[in-house]
């Protein structure tokens, strides 16, 4: 709704013929009030066009201010909307970082597990040369006539039938024969990676039963430790993370078993044990992927970082 501003046009005419009413003299009264009715009339025209300004004046400042209101209004939606699309973004971003983060942790496994093989295959080769220099440095034993193996010219030999044990031989029991590593460990982050729980978990506990020596055992004993964490078993997950830290102490995981062992006592509602894990974490392995993430949680828990030291040489 636009509004104008009165001025008071009946003030003015009452001012005005109060002027006309003053005593004049006779023969002067008729020009001074030709005069004065010619300025009062000029006085009018005056305010009217200075109303007719103003009202023109204030139409467009209330245009413009209109304008600007709409404006603002088209501003705050936009803002919103740009508010919405980047923190969709930054949820895509956050799965898909998580999702890069297994990939490249399956791939630093499967470059583990490949690197034992090649050392156990080049302990293989040793040993297979070792014993072909044994043989090629012993010479052959003399064959002695009446024992098996041996026999003289014309001479054929009939050993007694070896048709089962002899009286009193032991019965070994059978053994469980143990899977082979590799295809057992492979099989397990395939199952992991695919998200069928519970056959990962067995084929990785295969691993640590058969081959509790091996390298492929710490990081099997790991990854019962992610299996049960993101089925948001956190106090299990602390446990095997735990035996990791413990039982394998120079495990290539043992960074990313302290970092997952904090995230799950946080998770726990643990916020004092947690914060002590992750700067642990730092103390120990400062130059690891694991300790950014670790400081990066801190900080967006508000908890004050202590400087990390300065590797030594």
């Amino acid at each position: 709704m636009r509004t104008s501003i009165k001025l008071p046009r009946r003030l003015l005419a009452a001012a005005s013929l109060a002027v006309l009413m003053l005593p004049l003299p006779a023969h002067a009264a008729s020009k001074e009030i030709i005069e004065l009715q010619t300025q009062v009339q000029q006085l009018l025209d005056m305010v009217q066009r200075l109303q007719s300004t103003l009202d023109t004046r204030f139409g467009v400042l209330q245009h413009l201010v209109e304008q600007t209101a709409d404006n603002a209004n088209q501003i705050s939606a936009t803002v919103s909307a740009l508010d919405k699309k980047i923190n969709a973004q930054t949820e895509a971003s956050s799965a898909k970082m998580d999702t890069v983060s297994g990939q490249v942790q399956s791939l630093n496994d499967s470059v583990d597990e490949l690197k034992s093989r090649i050392a156990k295959l080049d302990k293989s080769v040793q040993d297979m040369q070792t014993q072909l220099q044994n043989i090629q440095t012993t010479p052959p034993a003399a064959s002695q006539p009446g024992t098996p193996g041996s026999t003289l010219p014309g001479q054929t030999f009939n050993g007694p039938a070896q048709s089962g044990p002899g009286p009193g031989a032991a019965q070994a029991p059978a053994a469980t024969q143990a899977p082979p590593l590799a295809e057992t460990f492979q099989a397990g982050v395939r199952d992991y990676n695919s998200a069928h729980y519970d056959v990962a978990a067995g084929e990785f506990q295969d691993v640590i039963h058969f081959y509790p020596m091996d390298d492929l055992a710490g990081t099997s004993q790991f990854y019962l430790g992610e299996i049960a964490y993101r089925q948001e078993n956190y106090a299990d997950a602390v446990k095997a993370y735990n035996a990791v830290l413990e039982g394998f102490p120079g495990s290539s995981k043992a960074p990313a078993a302290q970092l997952r062992k904090g995230l799950a006592l946080l998770a726990l509602n643990k916020k004092d044990a947690g914060i002590h894990e992750l700067r642990l974490l730092i103390q120990r392995h400062p130059q690891t992927p694991e300790a950014t993430q670790a400081r990066s949680k801190l900080n967006g828990l508000g908890v004050r970082i202590t400087p990390a030291p300065a590797p030594t040489h």
